[in-house]
């Protein structure tokens, strides 16, 4: 009989995900979080200086490589680190031209270096899980993002801040 039982992914896996707003614009940003998010990011970097060997909370300039090692667009990669990130583990977040055909090659370049695609909240999630920020607070990042008017967001970053 086959194994039909769920899995869940394993909490220290890598993730990624464009985390500005979908379609064109002047720059995406490509979010990468778990244990191996330096690495992952560095696979497709080319810089000066390696993503691996950043300091917390920097900027480096460089570009990205798409799936075949060529490179895709000039980039920002900021890097934080555990645990005082968003989310509690190791973030890289890619800053590139906002083509949506660049956005699409950068998040398969991720995938092809050993992240996988974030499950819509799954950053939030993580945070809560880590110990980063409280239910309530989880709850008001989700309201902020889908603040439709001033009074709604006012209220948002109220309960954010607590």
């Amino acid at each position: 009989m086959a194994n039909t039982e769920m899995t869940m992914p394993m909490p220290d896996d890598t993730i990624c995900a464009i985390s500005t707003p979908p379609g064109t614009g002047g720059i995406a940003v490509a979010r990468i979080s778990g244990s191996k998010a330096l690495e992952t990011a560095q696979r497709i970097w080319k810089g000066k200086r390696p993503i691996t060997e950043a300091a917390a909370n920097t900027c480096l300039v460089g570009s990205v490589t798409d799936t075949c090692g060529e490179e895709l667009d000039q980039a920002v990669a900021t890097v934080f680190r555990a645990p005082r990130s968003f989310t509690g583990e190791d973030v890289v977040e890619l800053s590139v031209h906002g083509s949506k055909w660049v956005q699409q090659e950068l998040i398969m370049a991720l995938i092809g270096a050993g992240a996988r695609i974030a499950e819509p909240g799954e950053f939030t999630k993580r945070a809560f899980l880590n110990g980063r920020i409280d239910l309530s607070k989880a709850e008001a990042v989700m309201d902020i993002i889908h603040a439709k008017n001033e009074f709604a967001l006012q209220s948002s970053v109220k309960q954010l801040k607590g």
